[in-house]
């Protein structure tokens, strides 16, 4: 899931190069505090860290709002040794002026070189200010869309979930060949999302493009003909809301295909007005791309033009009904892009729901707060596969990550957590097609806060048919009528109608009562000021009973999941779990 980044050694790299030189990372807070949106009318605080072997007599940031530059020095918080480096870290901390909302904040930091006049620039250690790293927030009092407390999002990758009625599934040659899903084919299986317990749809990219994917689109303004029509989109948007059922889209910023027109008339014209829209090794067939991938270029997006093109086209469909968007390889762009996206995007429907895709740790995650609605949870979903399904973490372990994972965010930034998505091995396949692994996952994942993401096939039983030596081995066609596994789609439906039915699942506090390692047994308390739900969990391969401390008060006895016994005395609840299974009692 996270490729390289896990390897010891590129986290020690990634460590020695967050810290010597001059290092802002976007960190809006001092160490060990929680991160935190900024605030219209209010301080923004910033923070910077100095090490090496270059000795700084003054840090100094570059603020520009609107045109009108200003300056200002940050203090000196102090300094710690770190081991690692075998050197001093040194702790600058400033502010940026309050702003009112709506306001874009574009600023630089610097360091003065003591007994010099020369200056190094943060993050990317440039000496010249114009070609210092860049930083940007947007201002605004928009909080998360309060429909994403509630959500639960069905993901469709659209090529590979339904033709339609009557229309048999196209049979390619290979894996990345066209099966045939199409937008009339999601409109008929509104009532199938729906009876899920589904009230937001995620759509895989369906604009204009070559590949069975859609992440490299030729036109944000017209839907791939294959998928259906401009229409047949609305129609979609249309009915969906009809029946309260929410639209996302996933939108590419940071790259599109090398036949979209303006990268062919950049590459055949030296002249052309849409050569600047790209970075260019050597004009005109090396250029900056996405993971090296030709077929992908990287658009330059500090080039106003592209950034205002893009802008427009998420303007255009979230007029158009569309809610919100999923935003694709969100690391690629310029944060200065970010933030004149979220504040475009809010100006047209302040209620979009943006939220980005950043396959990183805790920290990387966060600095995306000033931008984002909230980040897809990579962290949760890693942590779900390890203890249900790979069994290569242990109940306290997962436990130990939550606790943490679910203090370190704030309340206004949204975390979607899902079991498995497009580009990674199928849960059920990495379970080695064990059922009971997947159930336990899902019911952890549907009893916690976060708004949980179904990625489609998972719920019917979709696997693979071998390794994830390539992304497209996750990507098999859905299984309709009898060749979907009824048993895992009534679990998933079942899982649905509770979180629907009890609103602490959402807003509740979470309370651990019970873990026992040694047993694989585990229980937590989701409570509320209308709710008590006891989750317990019993991962090992025998029927264990496990006695748990609430209340009768607080619990009545009736597990409404699987039925399972549940005896309860005056201070405890008692429950009988079969091997590998949950119970949800309230």
């Amino acid at each position: 899931m996270f490729g390289p980044q896990r390897d010891s050694e590129n986290r020690i790299a990634e460590h020695r190069s967050n810290l010597v030189g001059i290092k802002h990372l976007h960190r809006l807070n001092l160490p060990l505090t929680n991160p935190s949106r900024p605030q219209p009318n209010q301080p923004i605080d910033i923070y910077v860290t100095t090490s090496g072997g270059v000795a700084y007599d003054s840090v100094r940031c570059w603020v520009d709002v609107a045109g009108e530059a200003s300056t200002f020095e940050l203090a000196l918080r102090g300094s710690v040794w770190n081991t690692l480096e075998w050197r001093y870290v040194r702790h600058w901390h400033g502010h940026i002026p309050p702003q009112p909302s709506g306001t874009v904040v574009r600023y630089r930091i610097g360091g003065r070189v003591m007994g010099s006049d020369g200056w190094i620039f943060a993050d990317n250690q440039a000496r010249v200010f114009s070609e210092a790293t860049e930083f940007a927030l947007s201002i605004d009092d928009f909080d998360v869309p309060k429909w994403v407390r509630d959500a639960v999002i069905y993901h469709i990758f659209l090529d590979r979930f339904y033709p339609g009625d009557g229309v048999p599934w196209k049979k390619p040659t290979n894996l990345s060949g066209f099966f045939g899903g199409t937008l009339r084919g999601a409109i008929q299986k509104l009532d199938y999302i729906q009876s899920l317990g589904c009230n937001t749809i995620y759509l895989s990219p369906l604009f204009a493009s070559p590949s069975h994917h859609g992440y490299d689109a030729t036109d944000y303004y017209t839907v791939e003909p294959r998928f259906g029509t401009n229409a047949e989109l609305i129609e979609l948007i249309k009915k969906a809301h009809q029946r309260g059922i929410r639209i996302i889209l996933d939108f590419v910023a940071n790259h599109w295909s090398n036949h979209h027109p303006t990268f062919q008339a950049a590459q055949q014209d030296p002249d052309s007005a849409y050569r600047a829209w790209y970075t260019w090794q050597r004009w005109p067939d090396e250029y900056a791309s996405f993971f090296t991938v030709k077929g992908m270029p990287q658009l330059n997006l500090k080039h106003k033009p592209a950034s205002d093109y893009l802008l427009k086209c998420a303007q255009h469909w979230l007029q158009q009904g569309v809610d919100g968007y999923r935003l694709d390889y969100a690391p690629g762009p310029p944060r200065t892009f970010w933030a004149d996206f979220r504040r475009a995007c809010k100006a047209v429907k302040p209620d979009a729901f943006l939220f980005g895709e950043v396959v990183s740790h805790s920290e990387v995650i966060a600095s995306y707060i000033p931008h984002f609605d909230g980040c897809l949870d990579f962290l949760l979903a890693d942590a779900l596969r390890r203890t249900f399904v790979l069994e290569t973490s242990t109940l306290q372990e997962f436990e130990a990550f939550l606790a943490a994972h679910e203090t370190y965010f704030p309340d206004h930034f949204s975390l979607p957590a899902f079991l498995d998505n497009h580009d990674m091995t199928r849960i059920l396949y990495l379970a080695r097609e064990d059922k009971a692994k997947v159930k336990l996952a899902a019911l952890a994942l549907f009893t916690l806060s976060a708004p949980p993401v179904i990625y489609n096939g998972t719920e019917v039983g979709v696997s693979q048919r071998n390794p994830l030596g390539r992304f497209e081995e996750a990507r098999l066609p859905m299984p309709w009528g009898d060749a979907a596994d009824k048993d895992l789609l009534d679990y998933f439906r079942r899982l649905g109608a509770l979180r629907k039915q009890f609103s602490g699942l959402t807003s509740g506090s979470r309370k651990v009562v019970h873990l026992n390692v040694q047993k694989g047994t585990y229980a937590y308390l989701r409570t509320s000021e209308t709710d008590a739900i006891l989750i317990a969990l019993n991962t090992s391969r025998r029927s264990q009973t496990i006695d748990v401390p609430v209340s009768a008060f607080q619990i009545s006895a009736k597990d409404l999941l699987t039925g399972n016994r549940v005896t309860v005395s005056e201070d405890s609840v008692s429950l009988s779990l079969p091997a590998q299974s949950g119970a949800f009692v309230v």
